[in-house]
């Protein structure tokens, strides 16, 4: 058993590289409490190793990372541990932290699925590749998306952010890397000779270095249906070209920002079934089944959360996403966790039983409850951060 972590983190040594690679890859590499133990001791240690330049973040197997160990979590919630679960919670959201305002580089490479993105959309280098599929599929689950989601997710070109924190849409690695999500795409072909490449890095600036590097392997994806489209979005004083292939047109992009902006989930969905009148559209139908599908506690939370997050920095939305996530293995308001997973997950009956079952029986002070402190007789205490120090100027801008 002791041995255990290190088997699920991988750990190669050059003179001034560590790769890690998650190896859980019949899992998809799903974070046990030991990996996200090993990976926190890991980053903090090579953090204070002058020798150690840059870290880079893979996965074993057709998988990135799937996420927490969602099963583990729910056992623990059965057995009445909830409080352990949020511990757990609380580990992971320290470790995303950490790489959030990490003061070497990192590359995290993005070859497969990608649905734990907290180990993956805080590094500043993210690579996505053709293999690259990329989804939140929370709602569906009866949770929120969490790990600092609130903070990236709503800072996403227009409304996307929303589009796809609610619905749990897929995006695959072209996608990603025109809404943000991504910072590179290179072919999965690629990657052996861009891992060498990087591990040539020397000691005077690893940063400019990496990025140096990475953007010569860079491509930009061709679309696979129709024509890429081009759109201006504003965001402070920037101007940035969203360019979305593949899967979206611009009447899709005008479509979720027009949508998504309303003030409510209600809203939100009417706003949809109103262009599917005017114009039926497959996707716009998919679009509204998946939100018609998802749990009305977690839409009407996670709408909440996304929005909240728009004005807090990283740090703030961690802490307020871990008081709501305690609330949701608490269950105290509701219990579609346990039920979402048993549905999707465990039994695969694909029929949750959401309570409260309708959006309008999600009351506006059942949603407050879970941005409120959890009250324990034995001490629940708030997310509490690690110190940190030597930022660089991109980690204190998320501050």
């Amino acid at each position: 058993m002791g041995s255990e972590p290190h088997s699920q983190v991988l750990v190669e040594e050059t003179s001034s590289v560590r790769i890690l690679t998650l190896n859980r890859p019949k899992h998809l590499n799903a974070l046990s409490l030991n990996m996200i133990t090993r990976l926190l001791q890991l980053f903090l240690a090579y953090e204070e190793d002058p020798s150690v330049k840059l870290v880079i973040l893979k996965g074993q197997g057709r998988a990135f990372c799937a996420g927490g160990d969602v099963p583990a979590i729910v056992r623990d919630i059965r057995l009445g541990k909830w409080r352990r679960s949020a511990d757990f919670m609380s580990l992971g959201y320290n470790l995303h932290y950490v790489m959030a305002t990490y003061c070497k580089a990192q590359v995290s490479i993005l070859n497969g699925i990608v649905m734990g993105v907290g180990v993956c959309v805080h590094g500043r280098f993210r690579i996505a590749t053709e293999n690259t599929v990329f989804a939140m599929p929370e709602t569906s689950l009866g949770i929120f998306p969490d790990v600092g989601a609130s903070y990236f997710l709503s800072r996403l070109p227009g409304f996307f952010g929303e589009y796809v924190g609610l619905t749990g849409a897929r995006l695959d690695g072209a996608e990603m890397l025109a809404c943000g999500l991504a910072t590179h795409f290179v072919p999965s072909t690629r990657l052996t000779a861009l891992e060498a490449d990087l591990c040539r890095v020397g000691s005077s600036d690893p940063v400019t270095y990496a990025s140096t590097i990475l953007d010569a392997y860079t491509q930009h994806p061709h679309p696979k249906q129709k024509s890429a489209c081009h759109r201006q979005i504003f965001n402070g004083n920037l101007c940035h070209q969203f360019l979305i292939s593949i899967n979206f047109s611009l009447c899709r992009l005008d479509v979720i920002d027009k949508c998504f902006s309303r003030r409510t989930v209600e809203e939100i969905i009417s706003a949809l079934e109103r262009e599917a009148t005017h114009k039926p559209d497959d996707w716009i139908s998919a679009t509204i089944g998946a939100l018609k599908k998802a749990s009305p506690a977690s839409l009407k939370i996670s709408l909440r959360s996304i929005r909240e997050g728009r004005l807090q920095g990283l740090g703030q939305c961690l802490i307020r996403e871990n008081r709501m996530v305690a609330h949701m293995m608490k269950g105290d308001i509701s219990k579609d966790f346990v039920e979402g997973c048993r549905a999707i997950l465990i039994d695969k009956d694909r029929n949750p039983k959401w309570d409260p079952r309708r959006l309008e029986d999600m009351k506006d002070n059942m949603v407050d409850k879970y941005f409120k402190r959890v009250e324990e007789e034995d001490g629940w205490e708030d997310l509490k951060l690690p110190p940190r120090k030597h930022l660089p100027a991109s980690a204190i801008a998320k501050l």
